[in-house]
């Protein structure tokens, strides 16, 4: 019995000891002068930035076509921006026909879906549909209840209970647009717009024509729905912030 609380009492001895350096050595770390400045750093690096599932920093990337002309740019933030085409283009000469310029066109939204298509005859002039939102439509909890999604050169949109917003101001701040590159360098930045990016694309509304007499018109507002509701772009430039 007394060699049992021998053991018993070394036992706890030695318990306490190595709680008592674990103690000592926190205290030493917690007060050492790189401890400190971790302290002072890390309340104003969010958490996001530092963990390795964030997505990387990436300063602005703008891919334009200076053969193609600019139109008036939207501001940062601002809804599409439509402007009345200037005297001297109306017309744009294309690999399979020809487009007729109907309106200057800019606009600063979050991607909300990119579908690529090859096949279809849209195709021979437009490779890649952009689904993209403004306003209320750049919001990521608004987003995360909705299902978006593109087909058959449609924008799709639906949500579970509730709509996160009424669904006319869905309409008007969000849309499937037709981009039609108008040099490869835009082509292939277009086909580095990846789901939620901000990109701002600056073009032109245009009427594609082939040469069988198939016509192509853009919508001309941002509030129609339906067959027709989208946009057609002639993509002069191509901003990635």
């Amino acid at each position: 019995m007394i060699a049992w609380r021998v053991a018993l009492w070394s036992l706890g001895a030695c318990v306490l000891a190595l709680a008592t350096w674990i103690g000592i050595v926190q205290w030493q770390d917690a007060h050492s002068p790189r401890m400190q400045q971790a302290r002072a750093v890390l309340p104003a690096t969010p958490w996001f930035q530092a963990s390795p599932y964030s997505p990387p920093a990436r300063s602005q990337q703008v891919t334009a076509n200076p053969a193609c002309p600019q139109p008036q740019a939207a501001g940062d933030g601002e809804a599409p921006l439509q402007t009345v085409v200037p005297d001297g283009i109306s017309r744009f000469d294309v690999a399979h026909g020809h487009l007729d310029a109907l309106a200057g066109f800019s606009v600063d939204a979050r991607v909300l879906s990119r579908r690529d298509y090859s096949g279809d005859r849209p195709a021979l002039f437009s490779p890649i549909d952009l689904a993209l939102g403004w306003g209320p439509m750049t919001d990521t909890a608004t987003l995360a209840q909705l299902n978006v999604r593109q087909s058959n050169r449609w924008y799709r949109y639906g949500w579970v209970g509730n709509p996160p917003l009424d669904p006319g101001t869905i309409i008007r701040n969000s849309a499937n647009m037709h981009m039609i590159p108008s040099a490869p360098s835009i082509e292939k930045a277009l086909r580095s717009v990846q789901r939620d990016d901000r990109v701002r694309i600056d073009g032109w509304l245009v009427e594609a024509h082939d040469r069988g007499g198939w016509n192509w018109r853009s919508s001309m507002t941002r509030d129609d729905t339906g067959a027709g509701a989208c946009e057609v772009v002639l993509v002069c430039r191509v901003t990635r912030f």
